[in-house]
């Protein structure tokens, strides 16, 4: 949504209808994942693509039907490999786009304030067109027009919205697309130290959101750290709480080689909902840490999630090469995959929901 978001506003305050053409779902190697746009105003301006430019006339004109009066619309582009360049969709996918007028303001303003939530939309059935909106606070708007789906849509948008994934489900007989939105992820770093100003400059780079923890007011700086969101000198249950604490989608990074802060971060972290715990160190140094991490409490089942030593296995040396290890594990565990070459992998590069 946010990448359309400007020109949606800018229509709509000059008083024009607005079509919304979304990508719902796509199969083989389809240039677009779902939860792409393209948007039509009644002008004839147009933003935002649903594929790498092969179906986007097809699109317009349907946009243009709606925009006339017409009925939502589901429309399907998909055709084999060999033909694919006599019809300009060279990849060979397909893709499926929803089609329907514009009227989700909420939703825009959940995107523009960069908050979490989900915009689940009937794609069939008596309430096509119908939507329910969720955010992360579990406020609902909207219906269905049946019990049954409304439960199920919040459910799926609960799932989706902390998975960071827009995606096409079922309920019962009626067919659902979930659109997510949500802000960039988030990594909190314990401990001032040298690889956490690399990661943070990373992070940076990469679209997240960090955010530095250290008790020490000497080291914890925003001067040393420019690129953290925010740098915090407080002790971790004190700098969390002012965080609002540590979500579904947020990566933890424990950096400091000093027990007391790194056991008292690891312990409020092992007991969240985090999605990613790591933690810098040998293996002696990891062993140790876990035989003083139980005896406070913290059982086996949590220690499987934490991630020690930390990053990915590039043979990497000073703090810059250790913060792209850092960080490349970060991106993977976000995205579902363990790391590894490409060129030794199988299956596709980037996955899709269906």
């Amino acid at each position: 949504m946010r990448e359309v978001l400007e020109e949606i506003e800018a229509w709509s305050d000059r008083g024009e209808s607005v079509a919304v053409a979304t990508v719902v779902a796509v199969r083989r190697s389809a240039p677009r994942p779902p939860g792409a746009k393209m948007v039509v105003a009644g002008s004839g301006e147009i933003a935002g693509m649903v594929s790498g430019g092969c179906v986007e006339g097809a699109v317009v004109e349907v946009c243009e039907e709606v925009l006339a009066g017409g009925p939502p619309r589901l429309l399907h582009f998909g055709i084999a490999d060999e033909e694919a360049w006599d019809v300009g969709l060279p990849c060979g996918g397909e893709i499926d786009v929803w089609v329907q007028r514009f009227e989700q303001r909420r939703f825009a303003e959940l995107a523009r304030a960069g908050g979490r939530g989900a915009l689940v939309t009937a794609l069939d059935g008596p309430s096509a067109g119908a939507a329910v909106l969720v955010d992360a606070d579990g406020a609902v708007s909207g219906s269905l027009g049946a019990e049954e789906l409304d439960r199920a849509a919040v459910e799926i948008a609960d799932e989706l919205m902390w998975a960071e994934r827009s995606e096409r489900r079922t309920a019962g007989e009626v067919t659902l697309f979930a659109d997510a939105v949500f802000p960039p992820p988030r990594i909190v770093i314990f401990g001032a130290v040298d690889i956490a100003a690399q990661l943070c400059r990373l992070a940076r780079v990469a679209g997240w959101r960090p955010y530095v923890i250290d008790p020490r007011a000497r080291f914890a700086t925003p001067e040393r750290f420019p690129e953290a969101e925010e740098v915090l000198a407080l002790w971790p249950e004190e700098a969390l709480a002012r965080l609002g604490g540590i979500d579904r989608a947020t990566f933890v990074a424990v950096l400091t080689h000093d027990p007391k802060l790194d056991d008292a971060a690891l312990s409020l972290a092992l007991r969240s909902e985090a999605a990613y715990i790591g933690a810098m160190g040998s293996r002696r140094a990891q062993e140790q840490r876990r035989e003083r991490l139980r005896a406070v409490g913290i059982g086996d089942e949590e220690l499987e999630r934490l991630s020690a030593p930390i990053g990915l296995d590039l043979g990497a040396l000073t703090p810059e090469e250790t913060a792209l290890s850092i960080m490349a594990e970060l991106v993977a565990t976000r995205n579902g995959r363990e790391g590894g070459r490409l060129a030794h992998s199988r299956g596709r590069i980037h996955e899709v929901g269906a």
